[in-house]
This record gives C-alpha cells, sequence and structure tokens, in this order.
C-alpha cells in the first residue's frame, strides 16, 4: 500500500482500542487544506467536462419518467464543524413524509425503479459534485448522514463528532472498506466510525487519490455488490 490506510475490512475497531482520542488532523495544516481543494477542484472540474452534460440529462429524464417529481432531491446535512448544508442528490425514491427521518431500507417500498438502479449503481450521489465545487464537501471524506442521524449516533460514542473535523465526502475510507449503504447493527456504525477516525488521523494527498481510485474501479467493476 502507498498510503497510511489499510483498505480491507476493520476486525478490531480503532475507537475501542482508544476510547479518548485526542485527533491529530492533518488537515488542520493550511498547506494540506490547500492541496485537499486543489485535488477536489481538479477532479470535479474533469468530472463536469466529461461526464456531467451526458449522463445527468439522462438520468434526469429517466428520474422525471419513472414517478413524479423533479429529478434532483437536495436534503440538509452536516459537515464542517457540524455546520448544516443542502446535499444535492439525484431523486431515488417517491416523495415521502420519511424522508428526513427514516433512512432507506432493504427492499424499501419508497425507491422507484429508476431509484433501485441508481442506487446500486452509486449514480444517485453523484450531484453532489456541485456540493464539492460550492465547498460543502470534499471528493473524499466521511459521508454526511441526515441531521436526525448525528443525534442519534452521537449518543453511541463520544468520539461521534470527530467525523466533522474535516469536510464530507463523495466517498470515504468506510465506503472502499464496503461499509456503505443502510447502518444495519452496531457493528456496522462502529466499523464505519472507525474508519472514518482513521482517515482524518492519517489522511494524505496520496491516500485521497487511492481511495478515489479504488472507488472508482469497484464501481465500474461491479465489486463489493
Amino acid at each position: 500500500m502507498i498510503s497510511a490506510y489499510k483498505l480491507h475490512r476493520l476486525n478490531t475497531p480503532f475507537f475501542e482500542i482508544q476510547q479518548s482520542i485526542h485527533l491529530k488532523n492533518k488537515l488542520d495544516h493550511p498547506i494540506n487544506r490547500i492541496l485537499k481543494r486543489v485535488l477536489d477542484v481538479t477532479l470535479s472540474l474533469l468530472f463536469l467536462i466529461l461526464i456531467v452534460p451526458w449522463l445527468f440529462p439522462i438520468v434526469s429524464i429517466m428520474i422525471i419518467i419513472d414517478s413524479k417529481g423533479a429529478p434532483f432531491f437536495i436534503q440538509k446535512r452536516t459537515g464542517l464543524g457540524r455546520k448544516t448544508f443542502y446535499c444535492v442528490k439525484f431523486r431515488t425514491m417517491v416523495k415521502n413524509q420519511e424522508a428526513n427521518r427514516l433512512q432507506v431500507q432493504i427492499d424499501d417500498v419508497r425507491i422507484t425503479k429508476i431509484g433501485k438502479f441508481l442506487r446500486k449503481n452509486h449514480i444517485d450521489e453523484l450531484p453532489q459534485i456541485f456540493n464539492v465545487i460550492w465547498g460543502d464537501m470534499s471528493v473524499v471524506g466521511p459521508r454526511p448522514h441526515m441531521l436526525r442521524h448525528n443525534v442519534e449516533y452521537a449518543q453511541k460514542s463520544p468520539n461521534y463528532h470527530l467525523r466533522h473535523s474535516t469536510k464530507p465526502g463523495l466517498t470515504g475510507l468506510a465506503q472502499v472498506r464496503g461499509y456503505h449503504g443502510m447502518i444495519a447493527d452496531e457493528d456496522d456504525y462502529k466499523n464505519r466510525l472507525s474508519s472514518d477516525i482513521e482517515y482524518i488521523h492519517h489522511w494524505s494527498l496520496i491516500g485521497d487519490l487511492e481511495i478515489f481510485i479504488m472507488t472508482t474501479i469497484k464501481i465500474v467493476f461491479r465489486l463489493d455488490r
């Protein structure tokens, strides 16, 4: 491995080994923040030029044909410094009053036909590239959670809000390890949080590139399904 990360699944959650963490955040250094932002902008502009002009219109039309409503779903999420921002996604569900409260379940009846395809192939998250350009998110970082879930998860661990010491990401160390989608149980929650803390503690520019490349490979070759 080039970076400090191990991309396989965890055997022992990091924050169970060290209950009280004095987090070393390399992104507190201005130079590192600038380097990370340059990488974000570079990757985002490439995506905007090469992918957005043809993919986004096609997906938007498919969503509108499949069910009533706008092609995009905008929801408040928690970001850097526990500040809220508006996260943009492709809409994958019918309009419902539980969208801001209940996380998506297995075989959730709210999910549309095209929504299942978008979620399965992680296409629904792609509009968050605009959040990266606006500066609310990064290409790589802890995934942003719903506001309600942040309150719920913070009650499980005193270290939970450490994940908000950096910008949330389109993908992250937890995702390349296979921890994505619905948080099904306690171990799933612990391993995601452990991966987020490990990412912040060991951050490197090479590590971000590595996670981005691994995510791309997993999506293109349909791995980790």
